[in-house]
């Protein structure tokens, strides 16, 4: 069983706040019968219909997306920033995203049809790892990476054992390769404020199995799954 706006949502037609507000107007039948309560839960056999069209599971389809920085990962964002999605360099029906990339974070971003899907490959209990390419501003040492890399709770949010690798410094900034597992809210971004660093750049160069290789910034790229 799972409610119905996320139902909608799983089966690519609408994001579950638009779902909802499809169910309020009286416009979704479960079954035949006109559905006007949002908290309603639905089983998998059961036939939903919005304006009398059948919604039918999709196959699963998923695009490696290079995020550009600047972008929101959102269909709509109440500040009016450009979104991902009203970004993309091609045509695609209702999709999500898996996971977010802050604004100020570029690079893969997986794309699905899918919502079921989406949820699988997020799930924190699946410990895909996340590799991140790390500019950033200020002083280190290895001891205090190594107090990151054991896992830490900053401001009563407890972050998993992650992987730190320094690739390379100039006269101002340094480059490293950190791997997390969970992707919590701006975890990186975090991590390196505890120890006095400033990121200046970031950008996600593998989620699981999917990579990057050679895109470019603002490239989309279907996977065969």
């Amino acid at each position: 069983m799972e409610r119905l706006a996320k139902a909608i949502s799983s089966r690519g037609y609408s994001s579950r706040r638009d779902a909802e507000k499809l169910i309020q107007e009286g416009r979704v039948k479960i079954n035949g019968n006109v559905i006007s309560e949002v908290i309603t839960f639905v089983k998998y056999s059961d036939v939903i219909e919005i304006d009398n069209v059948i919604l039918t599971i999709p196959k699963p389809r998923l695009w490696i997306y290079y995020k550009p920085r600047g972008l929101v990962t959102t269909h709509k964002d109440p500040q009016g920033r450009p979104t991902v999605f009203d970004n993309l360099p091609i045509k695609i029906p209702y999709i999500i995203s898996v996971g977010r990339l802050d604004v100020e974070s570029e690079g893969l971003l997986l794309l699905t049809n899918n919502g079921e899907f989406a949820r699988k490959l997020e799930l924190p209990s699946n410990n895909y790892p996340r590799i991140y390419k790390v500019k950033a501003y200020g002083k280190f040492n290895n001891e205090s990476l190594r107090t990151l890399e054991s896992g830490i709770e900053i401001d009563g949010i407890k972050y998993k054992n992650c992987k730190i690798k320094h690739i390379k410094s100039n006269s101002t900034n340094h480059w490293f390769e950190v791997t997390i597992y969970e992707g919590k809210n701006r975890e990186i971004r975090k991590l390196f404020e505890y120890i006095g660093m400033e990121i200046n750049r970031l950008i996600r160069t593998s989620f699981h199995e999917y990579t990057l290789g050679t895109m470019k910034s603002g490239e989309i790229l279907e996977i065969k799954i």
